[in-house]
């Protein structure tokens, strides 16, 4: 599973910090990241694929690899309260995420409750096999 892991600059200390709490669940996943949050995901001790930063068209590269059936969550711990120069790709981020049908999580909340229905999904499919 390729899980994509993005986060505006303030929120870079809280995604580390849920991959770092959930390392066990997340075990066996790709991580696919933009630049400087990849840089944080590495200095944890996490592989993770990068693209570039979300100013310079990161985000749209990760919307591109969720069309293309690469991807299949995004997690994306954004800033609510901060102005963003490149909302425009967030935006189109979140609606390539809604026309394809990938979870995708904003915040610390949401993102446990993918990462659960996951790992429910996942033993359902080992059992039956």
């Amino acid at each position: 599973m390729t899980i994509a892991l993005i986060a505006h600059d303030g929120k870079k200390p809280e995604l580390v910090a849920f991959v770092l709490k959930n390392k066990q669940s997340l075990r066996g996943a790709k991580f696919i990241t933009t630049a400087t949050t990849g840089k944080h995901v590495s200095q944890a001790g996490f592989d993770c694929e990068s693209v570039l930063s979300g100013p310079k068209g990161g985000d749209a590269q990760i919307a591109a690899r969720v069309a293309d059936g690469d991807v299949e969550v995004v997690i994306f711990f954004r800033d609510p309260l901060g102005k963003h120069p490149h909302e425009p790709d967030v935006q189109m981020l979140m609606r390539i995420c809604d026309v394809h049908d990938v979870p995708l999580a904003t915040n610390p909340a949401s993102a446990e409750l993918i990462l659960e229905g996951l790992l429910v999904r996942y033993a359902s499919t080992v059992e039956v096999e």
